[in-house]
């Protein structure tokens, strides 16, 4: 799944699908021999799901909680993870949730059996991707590339935060000490990535697959 283009088989077709950094072969620039204190790799292919529905509702959240197997973060900026999914928070009734490719409709039909009022579900797998920034100069290039103070002490691992990144926008997460997630819109993929390039030229650049 860590392939930039794959298959889809069913009894009917073959369907060809690409990632939002297809055009930037970053198969064959992991292949290279390569330097640099910034490593890049486009986790690509992952299930995202748009959730909403009122997290004060008790039954909402626990029936969540069992599909997800893991509470709604309801503090602005936090997440929360599993060995089922990734949920950040967006708003106060807003969630985004990634999970690993081809298990969000399983995890969107659970959540539409067992849940009841008023919520929404949104699959929106194929508008967007992630990108994971680590290496020591990492935090440098986030520095370089948001306004948003992501001082350790203001912006521990864990936290995420919707933000201006290169001029276009970005889900921003630290998940360590020298590392990040960056989830964006497909159609910014091509921007962000040239960016990302010029903005690590100085330290040196490394894909990984």
């Amino acid at each position: 799944m860590l392939n930039n283009t794959a298959k889809i088989t069913d009894t009917q077709q073959q369907v060809r699908v690409e990632s939002p950094l297809y055009h930037a072969n970053l198969d064959a620039l992991a292949s290279q021999d390569q330097q640099g204190e910034v490593v890049l790799r486009e986790k690509a292919f992952m299930g995202h799901l748009v959730l909403r529905g009122n997290a004060g509702n008790e039954l909402f959240a626990r029936t969540v909680e069992k599909v997800l197997g893991v509470a709604l973060p309801t503090q602005a900026c936090q997440s929360a993870e599993s060995s089922k999914a990734l949920v950040q928070w967006l708003s106060p009734d807003e969630w985004l949730i990634i999970t690993e490719g081809g298990q969000e409709g399983p995890l969107q039909q659970a959540l539409r059996e067992q849940l009841s009022g008023h919520y929404a579900i949104t699959d929106v797998s194929g508008g967007q991707t992630v990108i994971a920034l680590s290496g020591p100069k990492a935090e440098m290039v986030i520095r370089k590339s948001c306004p948003y103070d992501i001082h350790p002490s203001r912006f521990p691992t864990g936290k995420c935060v919707g933000t201006v990144f290169a001029k276009s926008s970005a889900l921003l997460r630290r998940t360590g000490a020298d590392s990040f997630e960056l989830v964006i819109r497909r159609s910014f993929a091509d921007y962000v990535w040239m960016w990302l390039q010029d903005a690590s030229r100085e330290y040196g650049l490394v894909i990984e697959k």
